[in-house]
């Protein structure tokens, strides 16, 4: 199985980059994992909510696969405890899952055919986050999942 994270808008800025690329590689240790930054639409700034969220919608959805497993970032999700997650995780392996994509949306969130194409939707929590550091949790609590299914002791260090 592989791990995509996807997000929308511009590279990892400085204050988290060096986080995200260590989270990434030690998710690596367990399963294929990469990153994935959709450039937002051209003349982004210019668009309303519903324009700007329907283009980001086409772009993600012409980059999915159809066999590719969607877990939706929102903060209306359902929210997962470390060992919830991780066997959220370990149940997609099971279950055959060839690629695992979770996407952060754009700064309005995600269109309605986005939330209806979701396989899955997480709320990491209740709070508001900037997508740069929602970026570093993401990837902090997927490698901590991971460290929980082989009984690691990251979890609890």
């Amino acid at each position: 199985m592989k791990i995509e994270l996807w997000t929308i808008g511009k590279m990892h800025d400085f204050y988290v980059k060096e986080g995200i690329d260590l989270f990434t590689k030690r998710i690596t240790g367990y399963y294929p994992a990469e990153w994935k930054i959709i450039a937002p639409p051209k003349n982004a700034g210019t668009l309303s909510e519903t324009d700007l969220k329907k283009k980001e919608a086409e772009i993600i959805l012409s980059a999915l696969k159809k066999e590719d497993y969607l877990v939706l970032l929102d903060e209306r999700g359902k929210q997962l405890s470390s060992e919830e997650l991780a066997t959220f995780i370990q149940t997609r392996g099971n279950e055959s899952v060839r690629t695992i994509v979770f996407l952060i949306g754009g700064a309005f969130g995600v269109s309605k055919e986005i939330a209806g194409r979701a396989n899955y939707t997480w709320s990491l929590s209740r709070l508001v986050f900037p997508h740069q550091l929602v970026r570093l949790l993401l990837s902090e609590q997927i490698y901590r999942a991971c460290s929980i299914l082989r009984n690691e002791k990251y979890h609890h260090s």
